[in-house]
């Protein structure tokens, strides 16, 4: 991650361009331009570092590709477009448009032209698909940014210019360090609330991300390929990235979104985290209507699917045949589609792999998706049920878990329960699980990690429980019906207060002797 002042003062910048734009541009709206110009400055330069290291490493040390013609730059495009995937004029590149943005009476036009050239550039090539509409929620003639075409141009410059101050340069090709997500959760916190807009579907938080991650890779040295069915804007998939990508540069990343806008995101993330087109599919469309990655099986899968989704379930009468759901002989229920996609994820996984889906608590005990756990619970497939801190998430208060499936089993058949709810410090109104904000607090994401690795038990903490007796308990998986939580209330000594007791009544009673012979002296 980006360290504590780089966050501070990224987030000043956010911050000052919302002051710029506040009452022009609603706050969904904005975060399209902010990280549209985010993703606009880093290809920018990304192409620009490339392009300048291949000409000095053959000895030409004063190349610059940003004060190159656009007529000498036309002999390498088709090589970048191979390797890259797109290809930028050196005048189209972020810091010649930023320095004349002022003047220019045609910005938006400029760029959006720039934009389309951008797209147009890997037409044909292996990247088309992976390019084409990255900047679709840009949209430079939008009229939230103003009435006339100057209004627009001038806040565009704005957006532009103060991108162009973030503190992005050492950093932006760094894979270690997550730039366009603490921007991202920035932007969730100032915006996630309006509009109806959850947040919680659109990023999960990077801490939370973590844990997934590793726990899904654990005793598995060989992973080749990760899959999110619900990538949102891919921030499960780059977490992944940071912690196993560095050591294994040929992993490839797979992941499916329904959500146009999101989607769009998850590619660019993936570019921003200089991820090569060759190394992810993304796709878009509806998992589990429409699955795009038929007869793929994956070493990893990480997910927070959306929380009770409406779907078409019984309805469709040939679902109950497909391959994904009919093992468990019954489809999720319509009002909730959260257990439709842990179907659909177990189909996915690979006899050697490991599935960490974030869950919404009410699948773990309700009697509508009964029969699906027994069928997890059957099968062995349910190897560890970890209930996480509440208002962990953007506009989701309620306390989630995460829900570790594996095919091959470890060296027993229990299921382990971890109660985590209360590992977690505050920022603001919201919680976070402790590990690298702040220092000197508690590691709660190693905490998680260690106790899924040990697998003992430890009271008020963990528990491991057969599958038998769950079985007996209504096929239930909630932590708190196997793990029993700490009694924090004082505890009373009944004898020795009864003692008190007894000792004041006597106390009370010399008293009232005394007061009553006072009473006769006076009264004689």
């Amino acid at each position: 991650m980006a360290t504590r002042s780089e966050r501070d003062e990224l987030f000043k910048t956010i911050w000052s361009i919302a002051d710029d734009l506040r009452g022009a541009v609603d706050g969904w709206s904005f975060k399209a331009y902010v990280l549209g110009a985010i993703f606009y400055r880093y290809i920018s330069e990304n192409i620009t570092s490339y392009i300048n290291k291949l000409q000095h490493d053959d000895g030409d040390e004063g190349f610059d590709y940003v004060t190159m013609s656009d007529e000498d730059a036309e002999y390498g495009r088709e090589q970048l477009v191979d390797e890259k995937g797109f290809f930028i004029k050196p005048s189209q590149l972020f810091c010649n448009v930023v320095a004349k943005a002022d003047e220019d009476k045609d910005l938006n036009q400029h760029l959006s032209n720039i934009f389309r050239e951008i797209e147009a550039s890997s037409i044909g090539s292996a990247s088309e698909d992976k390019v084409r509409g990255l900047f679709a929620d840009f949209i430079v003639d939008s009229s939230q940014l103003g009435g006339s075409v100057g209004e627009r141009n001038e806040r565009l410059a704005k957006v532009l210019k103060k991108v162009g101050e973030m503190p992005l340069s050492d950093n932006i090709t760094d894979n270690r360090n997550d730039i366009f997500g603490d921007a991202y959760e920035y932007l969730m916190k100032m915006y996630a609330a309006n509009a109806g807009k959850s947040g919680g579907e659109f990023f999960t938080p990077q801490e939370v991300s973590e844990v997934l991650a590793r726990i899904a890779a654990y005793d598995n040295p060989n992973i080749r390929d990760v899959y999110d069915p619900a990538c949102g804007s891919g921030s499960l998939l780059l977490k992944f990235s940071k912690i196993h990508g560095i050591d294994n540069p040929n992993l490839k990343y797979y992941g499916q979104e329904i959500n146009p806008t999101t989607f769009n995101l998850c590619r660019i993330n993936m570019f921003l985290h200089n991820v090569n087109y060759n190394d992810f599919d993304i796709q878009l469309g509806d998992t589990l209507l429409n699955p795009l990655h038929q007869g793929f099986k994956f070493d990893a899968i990480v997910s927070n699917p959306p929380y009770s989704l409406k779907w078409v379930g019984k309805d469709n009468a040939l679902l109950i045949n497909d391959d994904r759901y009919s093992p468990a002989g019954v489809l999720a229920p319509k009002n909730a589609a959260d257990l439709a996609f842990t179907m659909h994820m177990l189909y996915h996984l690979k006899e050697s792999g490991t599935c960490a889906i974030v869950e919404f608590p009410g699948v773990l005990y309700r009697n509508q998706e009964k029969q699906i756990r027994k069928y997890l619970l059957l099968s062995n497939y349910v190897d560890t049920v970890i209930q996480i801190p509440a208002n962990l998430f953007f506009g989701v208060t309620i306390a989630t878990c995460i829900i570790i499936l594996r095919k091959e089993r470890r060296k027993d058949s229990n299921v382990l329960f971890i109660d985590a709810s209360k590992l977690c410090g505050k920022d603001g109104n919201k919680n976070y699980l402790r590990g690298e904000r702040k220092e000197n607090e508690p590691n709660d994401m190693d905490t998680i990690v260690d106790a899924y690795i040990k697998r003992e038990e430890v009271n008020h903490f963990t528990a491991l429980v057969s599958v038998d007796k769950i079985i007996a308990n209504d096929c239930n998986l909630s932590v708190s019906s196997y793990v029993e939580a700490e009694d924090t209330h004082e505890k009373i000594d009944i004898k020795a207060v009864n003692k008190d007791i007894v000792k004041v009544v006597n106390d009370v009673n010399k008293l009232r002797e005394k007061v009553n012979g006072f009473i006769e002296e006076m009264e004689g």
